[in-house]
């Protein structure tokens, strides 16, 4: 009795996660895919100044209608204000856009604004390889990159993964904790399947 009370006491970390499943590992995407949302954010704490500016060219020739000091500071707040709801969308589809390994699946929890949300999982038996890449100097200097996934249902793209060479080394050792081995499921590293690729094309040449 005091075991199915516990055990149905289980914290669970997301809605869908099963009674006898825990959750191994968390991730989101590097904070450089809310780059929209910082341009957008940053625009709207100018709406403020702009105004202010404006006002004071348009009455030039009429220093009774200059905007006054109170004027310019309420606006800049308003101008935070603008700028803060803005950004919150992309704020909330970066936080809540996971991506979560248990030891039975790998779920991707997808955001989008305020009202979409998507949920997609695989099992992890059902994974053949994992790897990453990280191409171009922007993605260099971040750190940040693009885990690519293998499975028997198709290939899985995974774009602007912070530190995805860790990312990559810790799904893959999960994969091995599970029992999930290279050899039978063909869990690669980014170089050796970069080599498996090469040793194709030669055979295919000669």
């Amino acid at each position: 009795m005091l075991m199915a009370e516990a055990k149905s006491a289980k914290h669970k970390y997301f809605e869908d996660q099963f009674d006898d499943e825990d959750v191994l590992f968390v991730f989101h995407r590097h904070p450089v895919v809310m780059r929209k949302g910082i341009v957008i954010g940053s625009a709207g704490i100018l709406a403020g100044p702009v105004y202010t500016l404006l006002l004071t060219v348009i009455y030039a020739h009429n220093p009774d209608k200059y905007p006054s000091p109170n004027f310019f500071f309420l606006s800049l707040i308003a101008s935070f204000g603008l700028s803060i709801l803005l950004f919150l969308p992309f704020y909330i589809s970066w936080y809540f856009s996971v991506f979560i390994v248990t030891d039975q699946r790998f779920i991707q929890i997808t955001q989008k604004g305020l009202f979409h949300r998507a949920v997609a999982d695989i099992s992890l038996a059902q994974i053949q390889s994992v790897n990453y890449e990280v191409a171009g100097l922007q993605e260099t200097l971040l750190g940040f990159g693009t885990i690519k996934m293998q499975t028997y249902v198709g290939d899985m793209t995974i774009h602007d993964v912070h530190k995805p060479a860790h990312i990559q080394k810790k799904l893959v050792g999960i994969l091995r904790d599970q029992g999930i081995t290279g050899t039978q499921y063909g869990v690669n590293s980014g170089n050796s399947q970069s080599n498996q690729h090469e040793e194709i094309e030669e055979t295919k040449e000669t």
